[in-house]
């Protein structure tokens, strides 16, 4: 009876609840292992997991840029449309975004007042490239406008 109560569990879903019980659900077509209920969650987790990590590399650096900051913003709309965010993470995370956007100016007139305005364009470029470089790495296709890598004085 157990062998055949095995086969029967086959087709079901493999979630198991936090009280031992097991999903009682078929499983989804073209999933391995989860009916579509908790198919949908584990994608949802890790869309969000994977939303996270995007916006977070554009605001690792130690100088964040109005650049850095735009993608960060856009990763998180991105992120919530998709359905990867809830929406009170996602209007927090926009407010957080609003708050540093006011601080840009600010930032800017202490470096170049401590180090000089080209200091300050040779840290917006350096933040645009590392950007890019994590954003994209190994791809060559997307290439930085000559602008950016040229000396501006020249």
């Amino acid at each position: 009876m157990s062998s055949l109560r095995r086969k029967d569990r086959s087709a079901l879903c493999t979630f198991t609840f936090s009280d031992g019980r097991q999903c009682s659900l078929p499983r989804r077509t073209g999933h391995l292992s989860l009916c579509p209920t908790h198919a949908r969650k584990e994608a949802q987790i890790l869309g969000s997991e994977q939303a996270g990590e995007a916006i977070a590399n554009h605001l690792a650096a130690p100088f964040v840029s109005a650049c850095d900051l735009s993608a960060a913003l856009a990763r998180i709309i991105s992120a919530a449309a998709q359905g990867h965010l809830r929406p009170k993470t996602a209007a927090t995370l926009a407010y957080l975004g609003q708050t540093l956007a006011h601080t840009l100016p600010i930032a800017q007139h202490e470096y170049i007042n401590a180090f000089g305005t080209e200091a300050w364009r040779k840290a917006i470029r350096s933040s645009i490239c590392s950007a890019s470089s994590s954003a994209n790495p190994g791809n060559s296709a997307r290439e930085l406008p000559p602008s950016a890598t040229s000396n501006p004085t020249a």
